[in-house]
């Protein structure tokens, strides 16, 4: 008998009929001869909706008191998906977070999953129970309601098939899969059958929603098995899964695009150690990520200092920037928050060359000029204007054959 965790987010549980809906499909897996564990996130619309509320009292509601508040979304969907399970008769009993000891560290509103305690589902699986649990939640060591950020659902519903040892952990969006790229913007996306940890890793990195980058790594470090299915349309899914020696290694397995983000560029900035500490420490120290850095070096002993950060932080950056740039001695600040960033990733490029050079020729061929470069062993990103993204994704799609499906060393 196989142990499955099913993960089912906000649009899957966001009214009574889909949560209906959920309640054949666990019925279905659990008539296969399959124990059943379900989380899921908050009705669609819920989070915000209580997020609304709490700064309808405060501009600043304390974290803690948010977490309290929050965790209430999860706690509807998994009571409402118990009693449409037991009125189905097939016996359910559901979890918060609290009660199966998911404990976290004390971050409220971002904690992280520190440990989970697995003998009380595992005893209301034996005593034949499907096993509802809320996702997004936990508790820290003093016993405090935490919530782990956006996403955490699937955080959730990974760490708990790590601790129960589940076959499989199945994730249901409104998706059927990890798509070779983004079906919006190109129509002969292809959906693929399997894709590594690192892969997705980089994906989700690189702006691809579909999973929320926390619960791959979670994934990756406990060697779980991840499925991304659809909750309304029967399918394979994508697998995520570890590389094996004997799976064909993917040149590319998919073209991914971020368009959240900002160009800054301080000039003239004297060419001394320490001076890049200099400028993203401010930065870092107002907690603004930065992405890609590239340095240059001028004939004058100067250099220009240019990096990218999310689009939301650009005015901040950019004020910190000008700041910084008057303490140090620089020429001139100047920034850019119309760009985006598009990118091709596959773990065949470890062993293979030429990947770069061909994109950066697909793209030039359509007179897409590059401002950036950053590289990995499996991914090569570059930043473009905005206004090309679309073009560069369906171009760098074309040029490296994806509408046929994932090319792999041996077609």
């Amino acid at each position: 008998m196989a142990l499955i965790v099913q993960k089912y987010g906000g649009t899957s549980v966001g009214t009574v009929e889909r949560i209906q809906a959920v309640a054949d499909k666990v019925i279905e897996t659990k008539k296969q001869g399959h124990q059943v564990v379900v989380v899921v996130s908050a009705m669609s619309g819920e989070t915000d909706r209580l997020v609304s509320l709490a700064k309808s009292m405060s501009h600043t509601p304390t974290p803690r008191e948010l977490d309290v508040l929050l965790s209430t979304g999860e706690q509807v969907t998994i009571a409402l998906l118990s009693m449409a399970l037991s009125e189905k008769k097939h016996p359910a009993v559901s979890f918060t977070g609290g009660q199966v000891h998911i404990r976290t560290d004390n971050s409220h509103n971002k904690a992280r999953i520190v440990d989970i305690e697995a003998a009380r589902v595992h005893k209301a699986l034996n005593d034949g129970n499907i096993v509802v649990i809320a996702g997004f939640q936990g508790i820290d060591e003093d016993g405090n309601i935490t919530t782990l950020g956006r996403g955490g659902s699937d955080t959730t519903a990974v760490a708990m098939a790590a601790a129960l040892n589940a076959d499989e952990c199945r994730i249901y969006t409104d998706v059927d899969g990890v798509y070779t790229a983004d079906p919006r913007i190109v129509e002969d996306a292809q959906r693929m059958p399997v894709i590594t940890y690192e892969e997705m890793l980089e994906m989700a990195s690189l702006g691809s929603k579909v999973l929320q980058i926390r619960s791959v790594e979670f994934a990756r470090k406990y060697n779980v098995n991840l499925r991304v299915l659809s909750s309304f349309e029967d399918g394979p899914g994508t697998l995520i899964t570890d590389e094996d020696e004997n799976m064909e290694a993917a040149l590319i397995s998919g073209i991914a695009h971020n368009r959240d983000e900002a160009k800054l560029t301080i000039v003239g900035v004297p060419d001394q150690p320490g001076i890049a500490s200099q400028i993203l420490g401010p930065i870092a120290d107002a907690n603004i990520e930065v992405d890609m850095i590239v340095q240059n070096v001028g004939l004058d002993n100067t250099t220009d200092f240019t990096f990218t950060v999310n689009r939301a932080d650009f005015d901040k950056a950019l004020k910190i920037l000008e700041k910084t740039s008057t303490e140090i001695g620089a020429k001139d600040v100047s920034g850019d928050n119309k760009i985006a960033k598009v990118s091709v990733v596959g773990v065949g490029m470890r062993s293979h060359a030429g990947i770069a050079s061909k994109m950066f020729k697909a793209l030039a061929d359509e007179g897409i000029n590059i401002q950036m470069i950053s590289t990995s062993e499996i991914k090569v990103s570059v930043v473009l204007a905005e206004k090309y993204l679309e073009l560069g994704v369906r171009t760098l799609h074309s040029a490296f054959g994806l509408e046929n499906g994932v090319l792999s060393e041996t077609n």
